[in-house]
């Protein structure tokens, strides 16, 4: 098995705040991730395909096509953009990194088999900051 990864960037403001809770409630829980006017990270998103090579090519995927795509569905989506405002997939969601991950899941997962028929997706990993990550490798 093969594992192949592409790295993308994309800087995104969210805040960490549950409406069913008080204001003081998600300052506990959240701290300063809930502040009312929002905070901002530059995040990194590493994208893994696994698979055999195809034998013409000797690629699991190609990677101008899969940074194509995680470009198109993905990063023009986020970047610059306030996840709790700004983007389609996470309206009514908590904008934690986990839940991110996991929508971004399922945007890249219906979308591989698109881009290869010798690979699929294998795991997600997202830096909120270089030293917090999310990692994530389906259900």
């Amino acid at each position: 098995m093969i594992y192949i990864s592409r790295k993308e960037h994309f800087n995104a403001a969210h805040k960490l705040y549950n409406p069913q809770w008080t204001p003081e409630k998600n300052a506990e829980v959240f701290g300063p991730c809930a502040n009312e006017n929002w905070h901002g990270h530059n995040f990194e998103l590493i994208v893994t395909v696994k698979g055999h090579p195809d034998p013409e090519t000797g690629f699991v995927v190609d990677l101008k096509r899969l940074s194509t795509l995680i470009r198109r569905e993905v990063i023009d989506k986020l970047d610059h953009k306030n996840l709790n405002l700004d983007v389609d997939f996470m309206q009514g969601k908590l904008a934690s990194c986990e839940t991110l991950t996991l929508e971004i899941w399922k945007i890249l997962n219906a979308q591989i088999p698109i881009i290869t028929k010798y690979g699929t997706l294998h795991s997600l990993r997202l830096y909120e900051t270089p030293r917090n990550y999310v990692e994530y490798f389906g259900e």
